[in-house]
C-alpha cells in the first residue's frame, strides 16, 4: 500500500475524563504536546509520508503499555502507538523533550531509535518534527 492510499486519519478529540484519567494514572508526565494532540485528535491511523502510524486513544494507551509490559521490558519508555506491525512508537520518560522513538516490540531498550525530534499538534495539523524536517498531515 502506498502512502497516498491511506493518509493519516485523526479520531475525534479525547474526552476530558479520558485525559484526566490518563494524566492521573501516569508515574511520569508525558510531553504537553502529546496531550495537546489528544485534545484535538484521540489517536488516529494512516500514513505520514511513507511511515504507517497508529496512535492509540487516551483510553487505550495505559492498557496497551501494561499489555506489552513496557515498564518491565522497556524502562523509561512509554508506548503511544505502533506501525501496525512489529514496531512501537514511544516517548522516553527519562528525557524532558518530546522526541518520538521507534522500538521493536521484540527487542531491547537499546534498539530504540529517534525518528522525530518533536511531537506537536498545531492548528489542527499533525506535525511530527522529523530529525531533519517537519512532516505535516493535513
Amino acid at each position: 500500500m502506498e502512502a497516498d492510499d491511506q493518509a493519516f486519519q485523526p479520531n475525534a478529540p479525547a474526552s476530558t475524563e479520558a485525559l484526566a484519567s490518563l494524566r492521573t494514572g501516569l508515574a511520569k508526565s508525558l510531553p504537553e504536546s502529546y496531550f495537546a494532540f489528544l485534545t484535538r485528535a484521540n489517536g488516529g491511523e494512516g500514513f505520514i509520508r511513507d511511515r504507517y502510524v497508529r496512535l492509540w486513544k487516551a483510553e487505550e494507551v495505559a492498557q496497551m503499555n501494561r499489555a506489552y509490559k513496557t515498564a518491565e521490558f522497556f524502562p523509561n519508555l512509554f508506548f503511544i502507538g505502533s506501525d501496525g506491525g512489529g514496531e512501537a512508537y514511544a516517548f522516553d520518560l527519562s528525557r524532558t523533550d518530546a522526541t518520538v522513538f521507534e522500538v521493536p516490540f521484540i527487542g531491547l531498550p537499546t534498539d530504540a531509535r529517534a525518528i522525530a525530534s518533536s511531537f506537536r499538534f498545531i492548528s489542527g495539523d499533525l506535525r511530527l518534527g522529523s530529525m531533519s524536517e517537519n512532516v505535516c498531515v493535513c
